[in-house]
């Protein structure tokens, strides 16, 4: 199984890569997406180190001067009217070196330090050569993730509780998750948008598996406004109907300031390491504050308008766990969240955990971030028990997604119940977790003792 396994996602990741980076998926992902890339880049580095720094790179090209890192970077090669929203509809401006119309104007969840470590820690294997370009990319990269980092951390914190906002449900990369429901149910949705804007995803996919028209609606909704104000920051809190903070998206913000310990120290920046060690401890403070509901014992995201907790249990209120100085309690009752019958590990469907509460009565086996499982969450969550010692568990949620990459393909998602593969095929971030899962190198290099 292992090398059948390895040469199918070897072969999904020459498939998809497209001159100077790597796209999710041909037909319905056709340019470069941030988050994707981070994941992509972790398992590249096993194949073809020099193309995960290159992906990598090329996304931060395309950072903006504040330290926004776009959420899609456009390929000027793929026409408009093979993507939408595309370049036109976003419209942003020329920024630094790039073209009008490059990228987007949101941002997606800060994997890319968490990344470029990991490739950096793959290089030894493959030679002197590797170690020293992988050194030399780490120091270009660097300034460059602080940046992100700091953009963030600081005109993102709408909340001024330390945590980092978002202003769109795509910034999460959990599109359409319930948590957002309570949120977005004050966001218009003018479906007359839909008619303007048509969109193109569902001329390649399924409607049924897709976010709905009134969501949409919303989304496109949210960019106008967003880009009516050319994407300032200033005061957004007053001027944007959705704004919240995400367990997840902090959580991968408070591993990404471990990571570039990690890199600081490797690059001879003692100082700069403790003080992104002190920053990782401050955004995992303010997650078990703002964002832990002691009834339900778990983490939900805030929606800033109100200041309340969504009452949807997702998988993003799991991926806290990935950080080592959670308190006891917390992780205590992340460990019993997963484990319930609303996630199921381990669960005796031997598949991994869904991305939604099963026994919720909107609960979707096929609709996107609705119920399927994602390879992807799965991965951090593995990471996060791997980080808390639960090896075990860790071991067992790796075999479930070895297994069900394995028997159904490479797809973006899959069905939670029978795991049957759905959404785009030959994706290139299952591909690429799934390299990592099969060389298996356990213990996060910050990893906290059982």
């Amino acid at each position: 199984m292992s090398a059948e396994l390895w040469n199918s996602a070897a072969r999904v990741l020459e498939i998809n890569w497209q001159d100077d980076h790597m796209v999710p998926s041909r037909r319905l992902y056709p340019h470069q997406w941030s988050w994707d890339a981070a994941f992509i880049a972790v398992g590249l580095a096993y194949v073809n180190p020099a193309r995960a720094w290159r992906d990598l790179r090329s996304l931060f090209e395309a950072q903006w001067p504040d330290g926004r890192v776009p959420h899609i970077v456009f390929d000027p090669a793929t026409a408009e009217a093979d993507y939408f929203p595309g370049p036109a509809f976003w419209s942003v401006p020329p920024y630094a070196n790039r073209p009008s119309h490059g990228s987007t104007g949101i941002v997606q969840p800060p994997l890319h330090a968490v990344a470029a470590w990991e490739v950096y820690r793959r290089a030894s294997a493959h030679g002197a050569a590797c170690v020293q370009q992988a050194y030399g990319e780490l120091e270009w990269l660097y300034p460059r993730l602080v940046a992100q980092q700091d953009y963030l951390t600081t005109r993102r914190d709408l909340g001024e509780g330390g945590l980092a906002a978002l202003v769109h449900p795509w910034e999460s990369g959990l599109d359409n998750s319930p948590a957002w429901d309570a949120a977005l149910a004050g966001v218009p949705a003018d479906l007359s948008l839909l008619t303007t804007f048509r969109r193109r995803d569902l001329d390649v996919a399924d409607a049924a598996h897709r976010p709905t028209d009134r969501d949409y609606a919303r989304y496109v909704g949210l960019v106008l406004s967003y880009r009516a104000e050319q994407y300032s920051d200033t005061a957004l809190l007053r001027r944007h109907a959705f704004a919240v903070e995400c367990p997840s998206f902090n959580a991968i913000l408070g591993a990404a300031e471990l990571a570039l310990a990690q890199i600081a120290a490797v690059l001879g920046r003692a100082a700069e390491a403790d003080a992104h060690r002190e920053r990782a401890q401050r955004i995992t403070g303010a997650i078990v504050k703002r964002l832990w509901n002691p009834e339900t014992r778990t983490f939900h995201v805030r929606d800033l308008h109100t200041g309340t907790l969504s009452p949807a249990r997702c998988v993003s209120g799991l991926l806290p766990l990935m950080l080592p100085d959670l308190p006891a309690a917390q992780v205590d009752g992340v460990l019993a969240e997963a484990r319930s019958p609303r996630f199921g590990l381990p669960d005796e469907t031997g598949l991994p955990v869904p991305s939604y509460d099963r026994t919720a009565p909107d609960f979707d086996t096929r609709r996107y971030w609705r119920g399927p499982v994602w390879i992807n969450v799965n991965w951090l969550l593995r990471r996060g028990l791997l980080t808390h010692g639960r090896l075990d568990e860790a071991k067992d949620l790796r075999a479930a997604m070895v297994r069900l990459v394995h028997r159904n393909g490479h797809f973006e998602y899959f069905h939670p119940k029978n795991g049957e593969g759905l959404g785009a095929p030959t994706f290139s971030w299952t591909a690429a977790l799934a390299l990592d899962l099969l060389a298996d190198r356990s213990v996060p290099a910050y990893a906290k003792a059982g």
